[in-house]
């Protein structure tokens, strides 16, 4: 396999690791342009998708899609944010010593939480045949603000001449008011506007600033006038507090690299709605809302790691928002709340959605390390446990309308998904159980009834399956499906040898991650980000050592950058957030093998990739800590960990066979 992925990364790699900082940088040149791409950002009153470009001539151009969320549209479901889109070119709308802005050359394009543009203009006459000298130079930085509904862009232009230019920077705005029978609270206001605009006299060498904003507010309301500066400073502030926290150090700069993006990609998408702060996966399509795979299974166990506050207020709303809907009949939660809380989504059935919660919300209550909040969580997560035993078919496995995918593929009754999802609740909530103090009768219970399960699951799902010894997803199913994975994730691993063989076959695997189904041209990153973690988990780590470096590479320096994505063909891989999250779980809990068993333990099964003697995870603030753990290797198949807390200031270290896991309590 090493081959073949070594092969595809020599055929798509476009952008190079910045040099200095934490960016990528694009170098246009003949063999990269054209180049066309798109990216979210968020802040918590809006996000925009930037669709961009590099053309042939090394032109930039691009269009802004804005996107409110809590401007809501009529019919107020889902997708009822208010959105738009803005495709005013600024630079064309400046002018020096009387002409415009023309041959514009990119010099480079970084990504950095942001997006930092540069490139030369000629301002002078031009003649046939003749390519006259660049006249200035502009920098400019793209970004959302971290808690307004606009978007900025500051602007700066130097000149890079001899001679003393004029620089004309006009008045400009763009306003658009929406139809008010179109909006919840009547219409809206959408503007594009240029800030300092004015007339300015460049020597040579000499620098001016100016800006633009692009926001939304209701009709009636005052626009916002920012200080686009400080906005552009928040928002590296917010970077900064990121980059601070669960940092990760291997002799893998583009794993280390691609970490910190899916890190802000994971956090970033968090809006403050009527309903409290809300995480959303975004991709033009989901805000304000919450869902009970996205939110309370992918993404809500990883924010206690990088103990960002709003990660963990998002986290425990939502959880919260989910336990309005129990109920003493057992009847389904649904599987969204949407509409800032006001109203729910549940067209697919029960898609094993309690065991979504049950997984989500009792590793989220370990590793958080509170026990106000796990007492506020243990009626769910005891209901949705509960729900799911009454769902177990004559065979004891766990009844389902569909799953996570909503009957895009066929799932059975029963499938592979929300059983391993259960057993993984069960066991969490059995640790959970002893932190807050419950009768050992219950631990005992959720202990006995996850054996119970582990044997269903192999009776009922093992198989061979295209020749692997591995798992069919449900009764009937006889090709591959990536989901095959799920067992290997919770522990599960009395097939993962024939189930890793079956997931880096050529029957699933492919240069964009893994197929959903054996003979579909369809992917999504999130079972190929839990095959990931379960390889990992398995202990087979030159395959997953292999497979992350490519995944790491074709997400962050290919095509499309630089977190991962969602699907394709479905979405056109939009970078929705909670598969940034899974990202980081591949790490913290598959490299790593980091997995809760109290408020303040956890136990620990590293796998040190194959070439590599030494990983770090520094500052990780789960289990209300703050504390480094370092991977090294030793002689005869040996490796020491390092636990260093810095809350006590006390070190740690430990002796282990490779393979082996170890306790930990700081």
């Amino acid at each position: 396999m090493r081959l073949l992925l070594v092969t595809l990364l020599q055929s798509f790699a476009i952008w190079a690791l910045s040099p200095s900082g934490n960016g990528i940088v694009l170098t246009p040149s003949e063999a990269n342009l054209p180049y066309e791409d798109h990216i979210e950002m968020s802040g918590e009153q809006m996000a925009f998708v930037l669709r961009w470009g590099v053309a042939s001539d090394r032109s930039f151009h691009s269009e802004r899609s804005l996107v409110f969320p809590m401007l809501r549209t009529i019919p107020n479901n889902t997708h009822a944010s208010l959105m738009h889109r803005m495709g005013v070119d600024v630079p064309s709308l400046i002018t020096v010593n009387g002409y415009s802005l023309t041959a514009e050359k990119v010099e480079s394009v970084k990504l950095d939480g942001y997006m930092e543009v540069i490139s030369t203009f000629v301002a002078s006459r031009t003649r046939p045949g003749v390519v006259p000298a660049p006249s200035v130079r502009l920098t400019r930085n793209i970004f959302p603000s971290p808690d307004k509904p606009l978007m900025g862009e500051t602007y700066s232009l130097e000149n890079i001449t001899e001679k003393p230019v004029t620089v004309y920077i006009p008045e400009f705005s763009q306003v658009i008011a929406t139809p008010a029978e179109k909006g919840v609270t009547g219409s809206y206001i959408i503007r594009g506007d240029i800030l300092g605009s004015g007339t300015f006299t460049l020597q040579g060498g000499e620098k001016i600033r100016f800006g633009a904003c692009f926001q939304a507010y209701r009709a009636g309301e005052s626009k916002i006038e920012p200080d686009l500066e400080k906005e552009f400073a928040a928002r590296q502030a917010y970077l900064a507090l990121v980059d601070g926290n669960l940092v990760l150090d291997t002799p893998d700069d583009v794993i280390d690299r691609e970490f910190r993006f899916a890190k802000i990609r994971a956090s970033e998408s968090i809006f403050k709605t009527a309903g409290g702060y809300m995480h959303g996966p975004g991709g033009e399509s989901y805000y304000a809302a919450i869902w009970a795979n996205d939110q309370a299974e992918y993404v809500n166990p990883f924010f206690p790691f990088l103990g960002y506050w709003k990660g963990d207020d998002s986290a425990l709303n939502s959880y919260m928002h989910f336990a309005r809907f129990m109920n003493p009949e057992y009847k389904p939660i649904p599987s969204s709340i949407i509409a800032e809380g006001i109203d729910i989504w549940d067209g697919a059935g029960d898609r094993g959605d309690a065991a979504m919660i049950a997984h989500g919300a009792s590793r989220y209550a370990l590793e958080k390390g509170d026990r106000a909040e796990a007492e506020k969580l243990w009626p769910l997560i005891e209901w949705c446990l509960e729900y799911c035993h009454r769902k177990l078919n004559s065979d004891g496995v766990v009844l389902s309308d569909s799953d996570e995918l909503e009957g895009r593929f066929p799932s059975g009754d029963a499938n592979l998904c929300t059983s391993t999802l259960y057993y993984d609740g069960l066991r969490s909530a059995a640790f959970l159980a002893k932190e807050l103090g419950k009768s050992a009768s219950v631990s005992k219970l959720y202990n006995s009834r996850a054996n119970k399960l582990a044997k269903a699951i192999e009776a009922y799902f093992g198989a061979d399956v295209q020749g692997f010894h591995t798992y069919r997803y449900y009764d009937g199913n006889d090709v591959l499906r990536s989901w095959i994975c799920m067992p290997l994730i919770v522990g599960i691993l009395d097939r993962a040898e024939g189930t890793i063989a079956a997931l880096t076959s050529d029957k699933l695997m492919t240069k964009d991650g893994l197929l959903t189904q054996q003979g579909s041209e369809t992917f999504w990153d999130r079972s190929t980000l839990y095959s990931l973690r379960g390889m990992y988990i398995a202990g087979d780590t030159k395959t997953a050592g292999d497979f992350m470096n490519y995944y790491s590479t074709r997400r962050l320096l290919g095509d499309h950058v630089p977190y991962p994505i969602e699907a394709w063909p479905e979405g056109s891989q939009r970078h929705l957030s909670a598969e940034s999250g899974l990202y980081c779980r591949v790490i913290t809990e598959g490299m790593f093998g980091i997995r809760p068993t109290g408020f303040r333990s956890f136990t620990v099964t590293p796998r040190l990739a194959e070439g590599w003697n030494q990983m770090a995870l520094k500052h990780i603030r789960a289990f209300a800590g703050d504390f480094d753990l370092t991977v090294t290797r030793l002689p005869k198949s040996k490796l020491e960990i390092t636990v260093t807390d810095h809350v006590s200031g006390t070190t740690k270290t430990y002796k282990l066979v490779s393979g082996a896991t170890i306790s930990v309590k700081l």
